[in-house]
């Protein structure tokens, strides 16, 4: 009963930060940046979002027509289509809202509403470009693609705990992640590392 009520409790926030999301995302007011530099990972999912709202929509209006004869069922039906039209809008609006963000010490890695992991940068032992559109499960992985496409990789000397959505704990010692512009947040992270110590391969 306590993994139910678990359950229910991570749907119900969840459901919540998608409405703060959306707030958010209309006030252009970004979650969590702080005094640190916000990378967006939402550009490559916005026009399959949209599209998918937008059948919703078409989904609506055609239900409407059938049920025209049916109001209580029409009332209900309606309900379920406007909450899943603010779902996907929800969707796209935390994504937006919820960058990774990177300051001094963290760099805090997101994915929407549901995952924001902190990393070290001194836990960080390599970044690096690497593009991949194929992501199998592994012990100790973490994949974060959006579109199926990740473009950025991290190798941890420290693993970090990660929570999944349904609260499985995980020990993830490598990220893959999505971000709009890659080649900005490696370099960015790279200098960011740097300050804190030299590379390995570079002199100090």
């Amino acid at each position: 009963m306590r993994a139910v009520y678990g359950l229910l409790r991570r749907l119900v926030t969840h459901e919540l930060r998608l409405i703060a999301s959306l707030w958010r995302w209309v006030a252009r007011r970004p979650h969590g940046v702080g005094e640190g530099r916000g990378f967006g990972h939402a550009r490559g999912q916005a026009a399959m979002l949209f599209g998918f709202a937008f059948v919703c929509v078409i989904e609506s209006v055609g239900m409407s027509v059938l049920l025209r004869d049916y109001p209580a069922l029409h009332q209900v039906v309606l309900v379920l289509d406007v909450y899943t039209v603010v779902f996907v809008i929800g969707l796209y609006a935390a994504s937006v809202t919820r960058p990774h963000v990177l300051d001094s010490t963290v760099l805090r890695v997101r994915n929407g509403a549901h995952v924001d992991l902190r990393i070290p940068l001194e836990d960080i032992t390599s970044v690096r470009r690497e593009m991949r559109f194929t992501h199998e499960r592994a012990d100790g992985e973490l994949n974060l693609p959006v579109s199926a496409q990740t473009e950025v990789t991290l190798e941890l000397a420290t693993p970090v705990r990660h929570f999944t959505f349904m609260g499985r704990e995980q020990t993830v010692h490598l990220v893959r992640l999505h971000a709009d512009d890659p080649d900005e947040l490696v370099r960015s992270l790279t200098r960011a590392r740097t300050a804190l110590s030299p590379l390995p391969d570079q002199p100090a």
